[in-house]
């Protein structure tokens, strides 16, 4: 089996049938159960849920520790889903380990069970593949749930992080605040330490608090006076955190808290777990961790960024960090979204950002098509259909051109961001 044809495999299992972990426990008995050697970290959350995992991934390796990462969805190459101090997969062994998990999953048809879905099958790649490797700590992302979310098949959990909860995923989570955390923190282990985003909404709160008692487990949360803003240049985040000074690769006020919160995780592991991470680790780890698509800045001038966000919290990052930059009303936008997101909400969030919308269609069967996305965009913005992605990028960054405008942003789902940002590497260069 060559890589690609792993890959295509592996996209051809079934989707959904979420509430569950039997077919997740039923394919790890059959491929030996690796994720009973591996100790992780483990992140759930609506938005942010990959900028933590790789600030936290980052210090660890700086720490010197075999870290493995898993990233959900990935941006650019299918690879990024796993990785192991920074570096994705080998093609080869993720067509060797895939191939490993599908015999599974037939064996396990053919015994009359219920075949795993597609993020399942992906998951136990990576935990066969870090098990394989002897990483010595896993920093997990949950794909979209926690409590019955593939990924929660893992026993040795140290640190179970919750980021923001919002409304996402509604028809699989839940369609209040309080269903959709109940979910989350189902991560949280009995013998683990939960580390909590700050700003969490107060409906959150109870059934995570619940849930830590349940476990009799112990919340960390960074507080809000240790956190400082330091002057910097527009679209820079320079941060002091209980005095971890540090130049964040990631514009928003928002990331500064998911720094926080690496920060108290890795200081967990040092307190609770016993290992041994410096200072220094932690700083340099916040350095040089990044991510493609969070509010990525691809060029300054005139402006070229790229943002994955495609609900309303992460559309209120977005605009938060543009008016904090001074680029309120200055903007071209270019949004494509999926059809089961929270369109109107999301669009709303970002009224202060755009003089002018082009709408366009990431390549997702669940696309909502530029012409709908437009008969909703036209009651926010002066908005007008783009066409192809290319097509709408080069309306966009000429209307910016012709109307002495400070630049472009492309949003509305990481769908939308693998498309774009080719294409906007290559206008970056002009």
């Amino acid at each position: 089996m060559t890589p690609q044809q792993a890959i295509e495999a592996l996209h051809a299992l079934p989707h959904g049938g979420h509430g569950t972990l039997d077919r997740m426990r039923a394919l790890m008995n059959k491929l030996g159960n690796p994720e009973q050697n591996l100790k992780c970290v483990h992140i759930a959350g609506t938005n942010g849920k990959g900028t933590l995992a790789v600030m936290t991934a980052s210090i660890l390796q700086k720490a010197g520790y075999k870290t493995g990462l898993t990233i959900s969805p990935y941006v650019t190459d299918f690879r990024e889903r796993f990785q192991i101090n920074g570096e994705m997969i080998p093609p080869q062994a993720l067509a060797d380990l895939a191939e490993q998990v599908l015999d599974a999953i037939d064996a396990i048809c053919l015994e009359g069970g219920d075949s795993p879905r597609e993020f399942e099958a992906v998951t136990a790649v990576a935990l066969l593949w870090f098990a394989r490797e002897a990483c010595d700590i896993v920093v997990l992302e949950t794909g979209m749930g926690g409590m019955y979310d593939a990924t929660n098949i893992v026993p040795h959990t140290l640190v179970a992080a919750i980021t923001r909860i919002g409304m996402d995923h509604m028809e699989f989570l839940g369609d209040t605040l309080v269903d959709i955390a109940t979910e989350k923190a189902g991560i949280i282990k009995e013998g683990c330490t939960v580390v909590c985003y700050p700003d969490q909404p107060a409906e959150a709160m109870g059934p995570i608090l619940t849930a830590a008692a349940n476990a009799h487990t112990t919340i960390v949360t960074p507080e809000n006076d240790d956190l400082v803003r330091r002057k910097c240049r527009p679209l820079e985040n320079y941060i002091d955190y209980g005095g971890y000074q540090v130049m964040l690769k990631m514009p928003g006020r928002h990331q500064g808290w998911h720094a926080a919160m690496a920060v108290e995780i890795a200081l967990t592991l040092w307190r609770n777990y016993g290992f041994d991470i410096s200072d220094e680790a932690i700083l340099d780890g916040l350095k040089e961790a990044r991510l493609p698509a969070r509010i990525e800045v691809l060029r300054r001038h005139p402006l070229l960024l790229l943002d994955g966000c495609h609900n309303p919290d992460g559309a209120a990052g977005l605009a938060q960090t543009l008016a904090d930059a001074n680029y309120e009303g200055n903007l071209v936008g270019v949004i494509g979204m999926v059809a089961d997101k929270d369109i109107d909400g999301f669009l709303e969030k970002l009224e202060p950002c755009f003089e002018k919308v082009f709408t366009t269609a990431p390549t997702t069967p669940r696309a909502l098509p530029a012409e709908e996305l437009w008969k909703r965009a036209r009651f926010h913005f002066d908005a007008e259909v783009g066409g192809s992605i290319p097509e709408t990028i080069r309306k966009a960054v000429d209307y910016a051109d012709d109307h002495n405008l400070a630049g472009v942003v492309v949003c509305g789902s990481l769908y939308l961001a693998s498309d774009a940002r080719p294409l906007l590497l290559e206008e970056a260069k002009n």
